[in-house]
């Protein structure tokens, strides 16, 4: 390759590329130099495999259940961060639970408030893993223990039951974890007979500052603090760091582990990047308390030792008593401030100013359970039928704040004295078309996953509702030319007729507003009867309307030109009238849909503005 074209192709790449081809150069180096390392870097590599099978035996398994509860957690600040805790100690997993909650979040399924309960939560359940570790980890041969489990993982990955192959993840995952501590722990013994990184040992603030920064970096790239957290300890046991500089290197790990929820809430809405914002308060505050006052914790920590019964010279042990006291003591000291943090941030992260043409709501980070995706497609679809809406009411030469209102419609129509110009093609493919061609892809990327069918029926449904409501819009474009010229037409007889359909667009437009506006969706039945009554009165006013247009055509109170403009527009109105009307009721079915993940007969969600 020419020197020239490789240097366009490094320029065509991102930073995550350039970052990721480096540090897999400087990891192939240095294992080429040194077996020990390798060794380690194998330990840290079948650890992080571990940790990703986990979560993806956890996702199979839950089939949903830890949204349902993520969902039945949120009504007191206590249950939230409780949550978070259990979560991330029964998984071992933050960055799992923390993605989860991003979605909810900026799905609206729960408030960024509880949202930052449950990420406190799941920084105080981090801490679970360095007990593990400490105390069983690197002090019994659990590589004895990882063969049998990898032959059960393995037999179970094997069968088609996806709750079968999720358990049998989980196997596999502890498996690769137990092989992981194992090889490192081998990697660091070797490595001490051939390096004594304590020689690089710093004391003093300078040494905090310097091996913080150590574990953060290491955690950035890592993506899993669990994983730092295993390499301080397994370097910490067999003499490789002083205890002073271990202490800062998980006050690093701690810091380093925001980089996932941050990078997992670049995809985010703006409701997903204030709870980011709130983990990068969260863990930058603790770690700066940890450093400030790292004296004091150490002689907290020799304290609490004494009383649990912890030798002096255990330091793995006081490591993870480190690691969980001040974890706490930021959990603590934010407790009776995440209300007004969630409000802060609520006001200072504002939604960037978006074009209404841009999807909302169907963004990567909702796809990550079947909660979060129908919530996003039901919104999603809410904002399509808003923009739609929107036009629909210009195409008839209407305000939308007129349709809001208790305005007489006949009298806003009748006393139109001209249309305003629009472009109606280009806001149809930029405002409509883009929305309903983004929520198709977003389905067709849902059902790539394995979703529960209480998911997958309503999102059919909604797309159905979608591409109604692109039906409509199109019909209006075809109208609309001959509503500006014949609409205010000095000709009583020509006005009249497109006032007939204008007039029933406008009712019709304000009752859907007004449903869309309800709390709950209408009950089936209700749903059936509103459809049917207005059915009924488009043909009705169609009825009308053409008995009064063959009087004007045999009276010849107009040309046969505007005659048969008159009764195309009527095909378009009545096909308009009709898109919309199954639209919503397509909408209205998809809402009332039984929820059997959550055992809801409603989607609990906030109601879409159309």
């Amino acid at each position: 390759m020419k020197l020239s074209a490789l240097i366009a192709l490094f320029a065509d790449w991102g930073w995550r590329q350039l970052l990721l081809v480096t540090v897999m150069f400087l990891l192939f180096a240095m294992m080429l130099f040194s077996q020990d390392f390798t060794q380690v870097a194998a330990g840290v590599a079948l650890f992080l495999f571990g940790m990703t099978l986990l979560e993806t035996g956890f996702k199979a398994l839950s089939g949903g259940i830890l949204e349902r509860i993520l969902r039945a957690s949120t009504a007191r600040q206590s249950h939230s961060v409780a949550f978070g805790l259990a979560s991330t100690a029964l998984m071992q997993s933050s960055s799992l639970v923390s993605l989860i909650t991003v979605s909810f979040v900026g799905a609206q399924m729960i408030t960024l408030a509880a949202g930052i309960g449950i990420i406190i939560g799941a920084n105080l359940g981090t801490t679970t893993g360095a007990w593990l570790m400490a105390g069983f980890g690197l002090k019994v041969d659990i590589a004895a223990y990882a063969l049998p489990l990898l032959v059960l993982g393995v037999l179970l990955q094997l069968q088609k039951g996806q709750k079968i192959r999720g358990l049998g993840a989980i196997l596999l995952g502890i498996a690769f974890l137990f092989l992981g501590i194992h090889y490192m722990k081998l990697g660091f013994e070797s490595l001490q007979g051939t390096f004594d990184l304590t020689a690089y040992a710093m004391t003093g603030l300078l040494g905090v500052l310097v091996f913080t920064l150590i574990g953060m970096v290491i955690t950035t790239i890592m993506q899993s603090s669990h994983a730092s957290l295993l390499i301080i300890i397994s370097a910490l046991a067999t003499g490789q760091v002083s205890y002073e500089n271990a202490l800062a290197l998980a006050i690093g790990a701690n810091l380093g582990s925001t980089i996932t929820i941050v990078i997992g809430a670049m995809a985010a809405n703006a409701w997903g990047k204030r709870l980011a914002w709130s983990h990068v308060i969260f863990n930058v505050g603790t770690a700066l308390i940890a450093i400030v006052m790292i004296d004091g914790f150490v002689w907290l920590v020799d304290g609490l030792a004494g009383l649990l019964g912890i030798a002096a010279d255990n330091y793995l042990l006081k490591l993870a008593l480190f690691h969980t006291l001040f974890n706490l003591t930021g959990v603590l000291l934010l407790w009776p401030f995440v209300t007004k943090m969630a409000d802060l941030l609520t006001t200072r992260v504002a939604d960037k100013p978006v074009t209404r043409e841009q999807p909302l709501y169907v963004i990567p980070a909702a796809l990550s359970s079947g909660d979060t995706v129908r919530q996003a497609v039901t919104l999603e679809v809410g904002h399509l039928f808003d923009n739609s809406y929107g036009l629909i009411a210009q195409g008839i030469g209407l305000r939308r704040s007129v349709i809001e209102s208790e305005e007489s419609l006949a009298h806003a129509v009748q006393n139109t004295r001209r249309f305003m110009p629009l472009d109606l093609e280009g806001d149809y493919e930029q405002k409509v078309k883009n929305l309903h061609n983004a929520i198709v892809e977003f389905i067709g990327q849902a059902q790539q996953r394995d979703l529960p069918q209480a998911v997958i029926e309503p999102m059919y449904q909604l797309r159905r509702a979608s591409l109604n409501a692109v039906q409509a819009v199109k019909a209006i474009k075809h109208m609309h030319k001959n509503l500006a010229r014949y609409g205010v037409s000095e000709q009583a007889a020509v006005r009249q007729k497109y006032d007939m359909m204008r007039i029933s667009l406008a009712k019709l437009l304000r009752a859907l507003r007004r449903q869309m506006q309800a709390e709950k969706p209408l009950p089936s039945e209700q749903m059936d009867a509103f459809f049917s009554h207005w059915q009924q009165q488009i043909d009705e006013t169609s009825r009308q309307l053409q008995a009064s247009l063959d009087q004007d055509i045999r009276q010849r109170a107009m040309s046969a030109h505007i005659a048969t403009s008159i009764m195309n527009d009527e095909v378009y109105w009545r096909s308009l009238a009709n898109h919309l009307l199954l639209a919503m009721q397509l909408f209205n079915q998809a809402q009332n849909l039984p929820d059997k993940q959550t055992g809801s007969g409603e989607l609990d969600a906030i109601a879409p503005t159309f």
